[in-house]
């Protein structure tokens, strides 16, 4: 039986659950769809578009070692994927169509649509869990619903893992050659400009890369994960969500590699390990919550209490925001570093993100459309579901009156004034004092201060915090979210 593998999300070979369930039934063929359309209204970066792109080389010349032929199609928007996977089945004969499962509204719809023209056709459709450690809906409360409270969720997926850990899934021998040459993979796509040099060398495509960092950060970085996970001048994530979000190394791998250091430990031993792991636990809680309550992937608030918060329309303190100019140091270095790496770190996600939604009390959606927009990681369950945490709007969020103070996390998480300096490089001249908070040095009526072209805060930090915690209040109480 013929197969065809249509590759999304999943772009390796190694630990690769449909491929190789593919590649054990029959010939495979693998397709990959351009879906340009579907990609902007998702607001997809072109950095990640890019990214896409360098992997599917990759993919391609890797598939090649396997005799798998990979195809690429047109899709613009995924309404038009049931009629191109059901003509590339009618002229390829294929017999079955195997795909990794992919969360959200969209997704789920565009796969059931494709399921449906393909068994009107006589092709089989077969999903596979595959970038998730557990199957959203078999992680469940005592009452039968989805966790709404991360620790909860957290201490049953030990339980799960302790009983059964998810093995690796082995890289396919090479089949027989189909005669059938590998479609050339496009540069560039409309709509999603090449991004520079320096960006693209930061992120380097490949399965070999994306190993090769996981490998580098299991071996010597790991174990101090959790003093330094929190200080943006040092080296102390792994920075692998990039390629996580694409598929080009799993969660499984990652989680393996973990507890390789660890000596097979979840939550003892080294504190670093439990740490990061803590976090994969973060990344699949998000997803979970995705599939439990869609509205999420729908531009709405988990809380529905919160969609009635009085957000402000504040064109120009969002620009200010948007490009690095709040006043505020530590803003404005990681709002840099996100416009030219495409990244961000992730404590600085939830400074600059409290800041938006509560300091400025502009819409949390704003702030997350311009990240996915910026992010080479972009992910929806993940991006989602930090917005609405320190938006005080989502599950297991931050409560309402704790606001991050971008003065006293700077002064707390770069003491030394690295992260800006490197940054903003207009400040470096400063004392390791001052950088934190320039604003006092400021001349009396003007916007800079000495002959450094940064400007004044565009917001009291006291007053904006107090204006936020009279928005929540003013809230009408409902029901819970459910």
């Amino acid at each position: 039986m013929r197969q065809l593998i249509w590759f999304r999300s999943d772009l390796r070979v190694q630990d690769n659950t449909a491929l190789a369930a593919a590649m054990a039934a029959g010939p495979t063929l693998a397709v990959f769809l351009l879906s340009p359309g579907q990609w902007q209204r998702h607001d997809d970066a072109p950095s990640k578009v890019d990214f896409w792109l360098r992997n599917l080389v990759e993919l391609s010349r890797a598939l090649g070692e396997l005799n798998v032929p990979l195809l690429i199609r047109q899709a613009d928007t995924w309404s038009e994927a049931p009629q191109v996977i059901a003509r590339l089945c009618r002229e390829r004969q294929i017999d079955c169509v195997q795909v990794n499962e992919e969360y959200g509204s969209h997704e789920s719809s565009r796969d059931q649509a494709v399921a449906a023209a393909l068994d009107a056709l006589g092709v089989t459709f077969r999903s596979h869990l595959d970038q998730l450690l557990f199957k959203p809906g078999s992680v469940l409360s005592k009452s039968g619903g989805y966790f709404q409270v991360y620790s909860q969720f957290r201490k049953l997926c030990y339980s799960r893992l302790h009983r059964a850990l998810p093995g690796l899934v082995r890289r396919p021998s090479a089949q027989a050659p189909l005669g059938l040459a590998s479609d050339p993979i496009p540069t560039v796509v409309d709509g999603f400009p090449t991004p520079g040099q320096s960006l693209r060398q930061l992120w380097p495509a490949g399965e070999a890369a994306a190993l090769e960092r996981l490998r580098r950060f299991a071996e010597e970085q790991i174990g101090f994960y959790q003093e330094r996970r929190d200080l943006p001048a040092k080296p102390g994530t792994s920075q692998l969500s990039t390629y996580l979000a694409a598929g080009v190394v799993s969660p499984r791998q990652c989680l393996h590699a973990a507890l390789m250091i660890n000596y097979g430990e979840f939550e003892s031993g080294n504190g670093g390990v439990v740490s990061w792991i803590n976090e994969l636990l973060w990344r699949e809680f998000y997803k979970h919550i995705l599939v439990g309550y869609p509205r999420v992937s729908r531009h709405r608030a988990f809380r529905p209490d919160t969609e009635a918060l009085p957000w402000r329309n504040a064109p120009d303190e969002l620009a200010a925001w948007q490009e690095g100019r709040s006043g505020f140091p530590l803003i404005d270095a990681a709002m840099r570093q996100l416009l030219a790496t495409g990244w961000m770190h992730n404590r600085l996600r939830m400074v600059v993100a409290m800041f938006l939604s509560k300091n400025l009390l502009i819409d949390w959606r704003e702030g997350e459309r311009f990240f996915m927009r910026q992010l080479i990681d972009g992910d929806l369950a993940a991006n989602n579901g930090g917005w609405q945490w320190s938006a005080s709007t989502g599950t297991d969020s931050v409560p309402y009156f704790r606001l991050f103070n971008p003065i006293s996390q700077s002064e707390r998480f770069d003491p030394d004034g690295h992260f800006i300096r490197h940054w903003l490089p207009e400040l470096a001249g400063l004392n390791n004092k001052d950088i934190h908070n320039p604003a006092p040095l400021l001349q009396n009526g003007g916007g800079l201060f000495g002959a450094l072209d940064y400007p004044r805060p565009i917001v009291d930090l006291q007053q904006s915090r107090e204006r936020a915690l009279a928005a929540f209040k003013s809230l009408p109480k409902l029901a819970p979210a459910g």
